[in-house]
């Protein structure tokens, strides 16, 4: 078989990104050779081209970034038997050890020793070419797109905060942040029974948008010249006077400070803050008694762990329709200028998603290399 060149999205430890060509490997034992059809931007993909790192992932070199993903099988390798070439797959990022104690508990998602696409030295999906281990890659039925199945990632992230969370049919819900974890996550609340449900942001556009994909969704614009408490109070206010009546549940999609300390307040008495979005590596100024005289839960979450074949049952039913959530596609030789698109807030943007449509299997291309040793001088590994 030969093969296209492998352009790829890279973010180098300088703070850059650079678009170019990474090597192609051939798959080793248990794995297969993937052809990405569609690679998701995730907000962090942003803080790692920002800041170099998130908490204790940091960027030491290059690499190809992208984990929300969904290929098509060019080859299998040795011992693979659920899959061959032409299965169209969705990839769960995260390779766990699968010898540690959390593995062995089932808590695989906290696994230290993970290999996540994406993050530093493991190189991404933002690339043609991806060799992945067939254990952790999902068949989409018939009726799931490529974009479909790259929207299964994020959609992983929300039912892992509402596994966390307990939503309960018939009680309130407040979503802070109006970006895709968020919007994904009022519109799944909204599909469990919760109600209320309040979406919040700061950014009146993405309020907009939020009505007109979930017109049962209550908004509420956060106002900048009240503190988290005030806006907290207003916030409470669209569930009714009785205290019974406010949200024992909050989750929280932004990581910003200002977002959980507002979190904090809204939630009543007893409640439940899950901490869903990615922010600082330490928050200074959370509202320590509040959360003790108050007895809320204040809860997090590390990606997800068992969520890929209900998540693509959900999509496949219909109970979720999330393709409206892609505002922005870019082919995979424009990558540079999809991760370019999410990071300008003048240009208003929702799921922005890197597509290869092209015939990646020609003779046109080039050879397979016969390595399939992971690299990491530049461009990650396979």
């Amino acid at each position: 078989m030969s093969l296209l060149p492998n352009p790829s999205l890279q973010i180098t430890a300088d703070h850059k990104i650079k678009l170019v060509e990474a090597p192609i490997h051939s798959p080793g034992k248990g794995q297969v050779l993937l052809q990405i059809k569609a690679t998701g931007i995730c907000g962090s993909d942003l803080h790692f081209w920002k800041t170099g790192r998130i908490g204790e992932l940091v960027f030491h070199g290059d690499c190809i970034i992208g984990h929300e993903a969904a290929g098509v099988v060019l080859q299998a390798g040795e011992g693979v038997t659920n899959l061959k070439p032409g299965d169209r797959v969705a990839v769960e990022p995260g390779v766990p050890c699968e010898n540690c104690f959390l593995c062995d508990d089932g808590r695989y998602n906290l696994c230290e020793d993970v290999a996540f696409a994406g993050v530093y030295p493991y190189a991404g999906t933002a690339q043609r070419y991806k060799v992945h281990p067939a254990k952790w890659l999902h068949k989409l039925p018939d009726n799931l797109s490529y974009l479909d199945g790259a929207l299964l990632e994020p959609l992983s992230v929300v039912m892992r905060g509402i596994q966390v969370a307990q939503l309960s049919l018939g009680r309130g819900v407040v979503i802070c942040g109006a970006g895709p974890i968020g919007l994904i996550a009022a519109s799944a609340a909204r599909a469990s029974g919760a109600h209320p449900v309040v979406i919040t942001d700061i950014d009146s556009n993405r309020l907009d948008f939020a009505k007109r994909f979930l017109p049962s969704v209550t908004t509420y614009a956060i106002n900048t010249s009240l503190d988290a408490q005030g806006n907290a109070k207003a916030i409470r206010s669209l569930f009714g006077e009785a205290e019974y009546n406010a949200p024992d549940r909050v989750l929280e999609c932004t990581g910003i400070e200002s977002s959980i300390v507002t979190a904090a307040f809204t939630a009543r008495r007893g409640g439940v803050v899950v901490v869903v979005g990615v922010g600082k590596e330490v928050i200074h100024n959370l509202p320590f008694m509040h959360l003790s005289l108050a007895e809320i839960d204040l809860k997090f979450i590390n990606r997800y762990r068992d969520t890929w074949p209900p998540a693509i049952t959900i999509l496949a039913a219909g109970i979720l329709d999330l393709k409206p959530l892609i505002s922005h596609t870019f082919p995979l030789e424009r990558a540079n200028e999809a991760l370019e698109l999410c990071a300008d807030r003048g240009t208003p943007s929702i799921k922005v998603t890197i597509v290869d449509d092209v015939d990646a299997t020609t003779d046109l291309g080039v050879a397979v290399s016969n390595t399939a040793t992971a690299t990491t001088n530049g461009n990650g590994s396979a």
